[in-house]
């Protein structure tokens, strides 16, 4: 056997019989090291199994240099928990880790001229998801600030704090007033179908009724005897 990072209790360790190995993760260097290894460990607790099968089962997840660089790994050097492994992976990829967003970033978040508020409020919620231990109170108040729906945001100065859940049930009824609205100005501004004039046929017409009036055909001459 030649040489690997295992210790051989763990080699000796037999995979589950319905055990699904992670073949469909890949990481090869260029992701956030932390997400890899956050989705690896929710795949492995859905599994229910421990750190020696954990071992086991994460270099499946290895693509390209990084597999050469877990092969590199001393021998014996991951002794039976997974710890070890991802200390070692995390600390070798620490500059692929994505840098944490500050929740002052979200003031930086304005709806711009023309768009949508939902479109808006999506592009919010995806700034949210990436920063940690934000607060409700935060969250709210740079929406309320990056807001030109006048009326959704006075609405929300009503009340000091909303949850993001509050938020997405009361733009509902915004959203939809937006878009009605939106349907009625551009139905307003479509030119409606009228058949086109026919200039001087009135007077052709009067003409012809004048002409053709028997009325006013000359009258024959009327021979005296």
């Amino acid at each position: 056997m030649g040489a690997t990072p295992f210790n051989r209790s763990i080699l000796e360790v037999r995979l589950p019989k319905h055990f699904n190995k992670p073949t469909d993760m890949r990481y090869d260097g260029i992701q956030d090291p932390q997400e890899h290894l956050t989705a690896f460990e929710v795949r492995m607790n859905l599994e229910g199994v421990g750190d020696e099968i954990r071992c086991r089962a994460f270099p499946v997840t290895l693509a390209g240099p990084v597999i050469r660089w877990f092969n590199s790994l001393p021998q014996g050097f991951v002794a039976g928990f997974f710890s070890d492994i991802s200390r070692a992976f995390l600390a070798q990829f620490t500059t692929r880790i994505a840098k944490a967003k500050h929740p002052i970033n979200l003031l930086g978040v304005t709806q711009k001229t023309n768009e949508p508020t939902k479109k808006y409020l999506d592009r919010f919620n995806d700034e949210c998801l990436e920063i940690e231990g934000l607060t409700d109170s935060v969250a709210s108040l740079c929406l309320t600030n990056g807001l030109l729906n006048e009326d959704f945001r006075k609405h929300l100065t009503t009340k000091p704090v909303w949850t993001m859940q509050e938020i997405q049930t009361v733009a509902r009824e915004y959203i939809n007033d937006e878009e009605v609205s939106q349907v009625v100005a551009a139905n307003r501004w479509q030119p409606s179908y009228t058949q086109p004039r026919q200039h001087g046929n009135g007077k052709r017409q009067k003409e012809h009724a004048k002409d053709g009036d028997p009325s006013k055909a000359p009258r024959p001459f009327l021979h005296v005897r």
